[in-house]
């Protein structure tokens, strides 16, 4: 007769558990695990999760999600503890931060964890990130023909897909920040990606250079990991060719082509204005549009960007610091006798049109300047800090965010204009 105790199903493993300080404070948190996971998972608190992935229960996990807020910086050390043992038990690590400073967020991210998602939870952040962790070996069975030993090709699928034919001509437009934090480099990957998904039939081949070998941020907004061929390409552009920039370039989801900064921080005089030159000729032969992430800092080959692009944007802010900076820039391009025209000055974190102080104060700095602010960008708020940190453009983020649909306006209007000049010279 058999017992009633093996009548019983065992117990469903926990998969996932959820670790931090109150995962009250994480309700999103809960409710996407309860849809991903059922009941199949647990909640730990900071204290009981090493002792808990110390136990033989720890074997199922299949990965933790530690949710960390502004209160959690104190407490790094331990959480840091934490990411490595279940990094070293081969248990993924997804990251949910909710307004952790960026060096906190990065000191976590280099103990190890895999995978980073912001708080609030953007919808379906979480499903895609748990999609994105490698299922859990099972057991193999018996292989009729040994496996191959060599690794395919890293990520393969992200280099450029066309061969160098050197049949374009490309638009260059560099942008500059003309102060800190004015959102240049935010600006830059949005127009780059609005640019190459303005047509889903006939868009133009766009590439996104950083060239700010320091802080360059591109790679960090687009989610793109920052490969040694960028500094094996810089090293010998002298002797490179077309095939060998795109060799060093990434894409994002198959339309955009981008050159990240070095993965180490370069003196930005590490290339001459000959090279940066020869760099423009190949991308100018083999795109439709080159936008180019310009350094704060004006450097030797500043001007050489000056002199092959079309439209220089020159991103500022409603403060004294960059009317101040204008005006130095405008002094130093005059005084050397270049192209100060092809300037077009963009006010980012512009007034709403209700506020008509603010608006008086635009003017009154367009007037003492003896600029025109062609371009007015409003304030994107908290979900451009989002869309950056999630490594995505504010297109696939926040579509209908009012930074976003005037960056689109924007690349709509550019890629009118170059198809009428195209038309023109026809």
């Amino acid at each position: 007769m058999s017992s009633v105790a093996n009548l019983q199903p065992d117990p469903a493993p926990i998969l996932a558990c959820t670790i931090s300080r109150d995962v009250q404070n994480f309700d999103l948190l809960i409710d996407d695990m309860e849809q991903e996971l059922g009941e199949n998972w647990g909640d730990l608190g900071f204290d009981d999760a090493l002792i808990f992935l110390g136990q033989p229960e720890a074997a199922h996990l299949q990965f933790v999600a530690i949710a960390v807020d502004s209160q959690d910086e104190a407490d790094l050390a331990r959480i840091g503890d934490i990411i490595r043992t279940a990094t070293e038990k081969s248990i993924k690590v997804i990251l949910i931060a909710d307004q952790v400073s960026p060096i906190a967020l990065h000191q976590l991210l280099r103990q190890g964890a895999d995978d980073f998602v912001p708080y609030p939870l953007p919808e379906g952040a979480l499903h895609e990130a748990i999609a994105r962790q490698p299922k859990p070996a099972e057991t193999p069975e018996p292989a009729t023909a040994p496996e191959p030993a060599a690794a395919a090709p890293e990520e393969p699928s992200r280099h450029p897909g066309f061969k160098a034919k050197g049949d374009r001509d490309a638009v260059i437009l560099p942008v500059h920040g003309f102060a800190g934090g004015c959102g240049a480099s935010t600006f830059a990957a949005n127009l780059a990606w609005e640019l190459a998904t303005v047509s889903k039939t006939d868009a133009p081949r766009v590439c996104l250079i950083d060239l700010d070998f320091q802080y360059g941020s591109a790679a960090t907004y687009l989610d793109l990991p920052r490969k040694e061929t960028v500094y094996e390409f810089y090293s010998d552009i002298a002797h490179a060719d077309s095939d060998a920039l795109l060799q060093s370039m990434l894409t994002f989801n198959d339309r955009l082509h981008v050159m990240t900064a070095p993965s180490d921080m370069l003196p930005l005089d590490f290339l001459g204005p000959e090279e940066i030159g020869r760099l423009l000729d190949m991308a100018r032969a083999n795109f439709d549009f080159v936008i180019i992430d310009m350094p704060k800092t004006i450097v030797a080959w500043t001007e050489t960007v000056l002199n092959a692009a079309h439209v220089y944007f020159a991103l500022l802010e409603l403060d004294l610091r960059s009317a101040q900076n204008v005006l130095r820039m405008l002094r130093a391009l005059k005084a050397e006798g270049l192209p100060h025209e092809k300037l077009r000055y963009v006010l980012n974190r512009a007034p709403k049109f209700t506020d008509l102080s603010a608006k008086s104060r635009v003017k009154r700095m367009a007037e003492s300047l003896d600029i025109s602010l062609e371009v007015q960008l409003p304030d994107g708020g908290a979900q451009v800090t989002q869309a950056n940190d999630h490594g995505l453009p504010l297109q696939e983020n926040a579509g209908k965010n009012p930074l976003r649909k005037e960056i689109a306006k924007l690349a709509k209007s550019l890629v009118d204009l170059n198809k009428a000049a195209e038309a023109g010279r026809s």
